[in-house]
């Protein structure tokens, strides 16, 4: 098997240094930003024009993986790895819809995102509706509501 090399393109700036909340209220109290690697300044040309971003995070500091998962919204329920967020993935790999606030030099300002403090930024995308939003997805085994 070939082995992938990933190289952050930044890291993120969080009020979370322990332990991170699953999806913080939006309006949760701190700072939440992306400094990209300054070598990357340039590809954040025409990203303020988008009202969201997609941020593809690496969890650094999880050293354990899990095959089975117990999501908050389930009381306990037990559901497989692949059927949740949970980070304890075999790749240790996340994902974040932020709302975008503003670009200054290098350093994105977003909503607030569930990562601990420092933790390396991999890639980011703009969330585009048209191309992310399946209207007609199911929510699996969400209840329903929000």
């Amino acid at each position: 098997m070939k082995n992938i090399i990933l190289q952050p393109v930044g890291i993120t700036h969080t009020p979370y240094t322990e332990k991170a909340p699953f999806r913080p209220d939006e309006n949760a109290d701190g700072d939440f930003f992306i400094d990209l690697h300054p070598e990357y300044s340039e590809a954040l040309y025409k990203l303020d024009a988008f009202s969201h971003i997609i941020a593809i995070f690496y969890f650094d500091r999880i050293n354990e993986v899990h095959l089975t998962a117990h999501p908050p919204r389930l009381n306990g329920e037990e559901v497989g790895l692949f059927a949740s967020r949970s980070p304890y993935r075999p790749n240790k790999i996340g994902l974040n819809v932020l709302g975008l606030l503003k670009i200054e030099g290098s350093r994105i300002f977003t909503s607030p995102m569930d990562v601990l403090d420092a933790t390396p930024v991999l890639d980011i995308k703009p969330y585009i509706p048209d191309t992310d939003l399946k209207i007609h997805a199911s929510r699996g085994w969400l209840p329903e509501g929000p």
